[in-house]
């Protein structure tokens, strides 16, 4: 049977057995070599090794836009601080005194320098990074070498955070053996810590399914070591995700039903979950969990909407009952959309926005808790973003029948592959800023593009002459020529064909990020069934992480798969 098929375990119980190394710490700090100085108002000053080293951290960011921003420099100012000796602590007392220029030029001119090695060097250093992988990359799972995902623990550096982080520019600080709680089973071989050091714990709890954590002290959460998305843990956990969504197909309608009913009822709980739901399912929005403030940037989903994240025009360029939402969602990337909606939705806005100031909660009485309790209700299983997960992978279907032209070939069928994984990110809303290269890489296509075109129009003309020769001598060495140039004006407009494609896409692409969806929200055996279909090699659509990722759906896909 294959991997995907064992046995299954009793509920809850995810291993019976789990070995493995334990994480691999980051190197030690090295000091900076003596001829490297920091300044302070203009004269060297020698810092104690752990100033130096959270010095470095902030060095090497400066050509970035986060040491521009106050929060960042305040935050990271009071806890360098914090772990500067008393002297230190005396002298040093302003951040525009500091100067960290020839810090950030060595670190400059080390990667540099990391960049130009010869290429037996790098072989080196990739053979070294390859024996660290080895052992310290696999675990023992029931009797399975597993893949681990995140081997290694974070450095130790500035806290970046995303959007206007209320914490960036903070102390990361370095994760120690006393921070980490090892995860294993009890009759394996338990890790060894580095010398000298212990682990905070030793575990042995299987019914979870990561091998150590520890806190972050900066977002006080915990971090975990996982399995790496290809293997059969994993793998497995993929596909119910996809299955819990195929089973909502079958009780969509009647859902729908449900929450336009509720649009009408006594209760304004009610009508608030409906219209939230509506949303979810329409605008494929995030629940939005409810945060607390100072601990994170102010971020918003469907349920932690405020008054004046939308705007309501009964009448907006030829469409009724508009809705306008402008408002920072997850990772502070901006939503902006105009939908119309229906006009019992449209009323029910207006009623809850009546008497309302604009920071006031749109679905006031409304909790996330309360949604997903009511969805469990609904179906088992159920939750908001399993509406995510079923809407963007019914999209890339249904867009898949419709933009597919089983005449184009391969290119034409790539581009509309991914024409309809757009439709997806743009429901999903995975936006990406247009990559710094995007201008030149445009241009070299472009140049290629024209080159590409001239040899097509001087084939045209050679073909011409060969037919004209053809004409007067009707020999049969004229004929083949006539032939010969016939394939190659083909093969050039083919090729000129494939080029335009290829910018055509990239301009369409710039804006959009069509990995996330492909990688968490789109079924993988709707695209491997495409495949299969078209004939289109799997390797143009998934790269080689992305097949060890989805390896369960390859394996048991064919082409008549149906989502």
């Amino acid at each position: 049977c294959s991997r995907w098929e064992e046995e299954k375990k009793e509920d809850g119980v995810k291993w019976m057995q789990l070995e493995h190394r334990g994480p691999y710490f980051v190197p030690l700090y090295e000091p900076l070599p003596e001829d490297v100085r920091f300044y302070y108002d203009g004269k060297p000053l020698k810092l104690s090794l752990a100033t130096e080293e959270i010095a470095t951290f902030y060095a090497k960011m400066l050509d970035h836009e986060y040491t521009t921003k106050e929060i960042f420099q305040n935050n990271f100012f009071h806890d360098w601080r914090m772990e500067m000796t008393s002297e230190e602590r005396e002298i040093i007392e302003d951040l525009d005194k500091c100067d960290f220029r020839e810090i950030h030029k060595y670190f400059v001119e080390k990667n540099e320098a990391r960049k130009a090695l010869p290429k037996e060097e790098k072989q080196k250093l990739k053979e070294e990074a390859d024996k660290i992988q080895e052992e310290y990359g696999y675990c023992i799972l029931d009797g399975h070498r597993e893949k681990i995902g995140n081997f290694k623990t974070e450095p130790p550096g500035l806290f970046r955070g995303r959007g206007q982080h209320p914490k960036m520019g903070m102390l990361k600080k370095r994760i120690m053996p006393e921070d980490v709680t090892i995860n294993c089973s009890r009759d394996s071989k338990i890790p060894e810590p580095p010398e000298g050091h212990k682990w905070k714990e030793v575990r042995f709890d299987n019914t979870v399914t990561w091998l150590a954590s520890w806190t972050d002290t900066i977002q006080n959460t915990l971090k975990y070591i996982m399995l790496n998305p290809s293997s059969k843990l994993k793998g497995e956990k993929d596909w119910q995700k996809y299955e819990v969504a195929r089973r909502l197909k079958d009780v969509v309608h009647k859902i729908r039903a449900q929450y336009r009913k509720d649009w009408k009822s006594k209760e304004i709980k009610k009508r608030q979950g409906a219209v939230a739901l509506y949303f979810i399912d329409k605008l494929a929005l995030r629940a939005g969990n409810e945060k607390d403030e100072g601990e994170a940037a102010d971020t918003v989903g469907c349920c932690s909407l405020r008054v004046e994240h939308i705007q309501l025009h009964p009448w907006l360029d030829g469409q009724e009952h508009v809705v306008e939402f402008d408002f920072l969602g997850k990772d502070c990337i901006r939503y902006y959309n105009k939908v119309s909606v229906e006009k019992l939705v449209f009323n029910n806005l207006q009623l809850f926005m009546k008497n309302k100031d604009p920071t006031d909660d749109l679905f006031d009485k409304l909790s996330t808790t309360f949604l997903n309790r009511h969805l469990q209700h609904l179906m088992d299983g159920l939750t908001a973003k399993v509406f995510r997960t079923y809407n963007a992978s019914i999209t890339l279907q249904e867009q898949l029948k419709a933009l597919t032209n089983p005449e184009d070939n391969i290119a034409g069928k790539l581009l509309s592959y991914n024409r309809a994984n757009r439709a997806v990110a743009i429901l999903c809303n995975h936006q990406r800023s247009v990559p710094k290269t995007f201008a030149r890489s445009m241009q070299v296509l472009q140049e290629k593009i024209d080159a590409k075109k001239k040899q097509v129009e001087e084939a045209q003309e050679e073909l011409k002459k060969a037919e004209d020769e053809f004409e007067d001598t009707k020999d049969a060495k004229a004929e083949a020529n006539v032939e010969k140039k016939k394939k190659l004006l083909k093969r050039l407009e083919e090729q000129l064909a494939k080029l335009n494609v290829q910018a055509t896409d990239k301009e369409e692409n710039k804006q959009i990020a069509l990995g996330t969806s492909k990688l968490n929200y789109l079924d993988p055996r709707i695209s491997v069934a495409w495949c299969k279909k078209f004939g289109i090699p799997i390797e143009r659509i998934y790269n080689k992480t992305q097949r060890e990722k989805f390896a369960w759906a390859i394996d048991m896909t064919d082409e008549d798969f149906e989502f």
